[in-house]
């Protein structure tokens, strides 16, 4: 049976947060120029992308490099989410900003160890971020100016640290909450719009669920074209996002690791490839040895088993 609502454990984020209040001083706080060494070129691998989100509150982003080819040698996992940081909201200044709960804070402080790893073996970083039940998310903007400010927000934190970009994921915002505005059509393309001016090279991906995922597209400005990917929301389920992106771009499945069955998963992979799909979904990689899980659907995408390296 398939989860239709992720089973995501979060800490919630209502009291002495570790906030990301963010006053940062531009180019001066990037840390990857200097805290960061090159990335070697990943080893080759013919097929889809694999993306990897990992629960921090309970696992660590090292995993992600843990996984191999046998055939070959290349990463598995191309992309590592960090999830997640959350959209909060003050209500004293009645504005949206981005918070850390402490495992997220603790994976960005200590990015020399839990992410610069994964970036010197080619696998990019994005962190993900999603509403916390407080009312603010990236459909409620009240203004232009409020959503570039949040973007701004969210794209000098990817300076600060270093990171590859940033994942939308419009759940749990419980829009109207603390007397927030209900999603608009605007909000979400203005957010967008901005932050890909801000982060012309970096990624910027979509959870494709939630009031933002349906609006696209705002006074003749359609922000499709802006994500580099796209991915189907529900574990064990194949659902082409509904997005103007190419197939290359795109995720129809989704799986859970360790909760969607082996089978489930080879099938989904095998479909991804004969349908021409480029890219391939899965969800809370833990720290145990996954191997088989993850075999699973790599010999279906790249003809390989995976190894697994403690």
């Amino acid at each position: 049976m398939f989860t239709l609502v992720r089973s995501r454990l979060r800490t919630a984020a209502f009291a002495l947060s570790a906030v990301a209040a963010l006053a940062f001083a531009g180019t001066g706080t990037a840390v990857s120029a200097t805290t960061g060494a090159a990335a070697a070129p990943a080893v080759a691998k013919q097929g889809p992308t694999s993306v990897a989100y990992v629960e921090v509150n309970n696992n660590s982003m090292r995993n992600v490099g843990k996984y191999t080819l046998a055939g070959g040698g290349g990463n598995v996992f191309d992309v590592a989410v960090i999830f997640a940081a959350n959209i909060n909201y003050d209500t004293g200044t009645k504005a949206a900003y981005l918070h850390f709960n402490e495992n997220v804070q603790r994976v960005l402080d200590n990015a020399a160890t839990e992410i610069r790893p994964l970036q010197q073996k080619g696998i990019k970083v994005v962190l993900s971020v999603l509403g916390n039940h407080q009312g603010a998310g990236f459909a409620n903007f009240p203004s232009q100016q409020a959503a570039s400010a949040f973007a701004k927000t969210l794209s000098d934190t990817v300076s600060k640290y270093g990171l590859d970009g940033i994942d939308f994921d419009d759940e749990y915002a419980e829009y109207g909450n603390n007397g927030t505005g209900r999603p608009n059509d605007s909000s979400f393309v203005h957010l967008v719009t901005a932050l890909r001016a801000n982060m012309p090279n970096k990624i910027i991906s979509l959870y494709n669920i939630g009031p933002a995922a349906s609006r696209l597209s705002y006074g003749g400005v359609d922000v499709s074209s802006k994500f580099d990917y796209a991915w189907n929301p529900y574990y064990g389920t194949w659902q082409v996002p509904g997005i103007a992106l190419p197939k290359s771009k795109l995720s129809p499945a989704a799986v859970e690791i360790g909760r969607t069955s082996q089978s489930t998963a080879a099938s989904l992979a095998r479909r991804t490839v004969s349908e021409g799909y480029g890219v391939y979904l899965t969800y809370n990689l833990d720290g145990s040895n996954r191997g088989a899980d993850v075999s699973a659907f790599t010999r279906e995408l790249y003809g390989s088993d995976a190894v697994y390296t403690p």
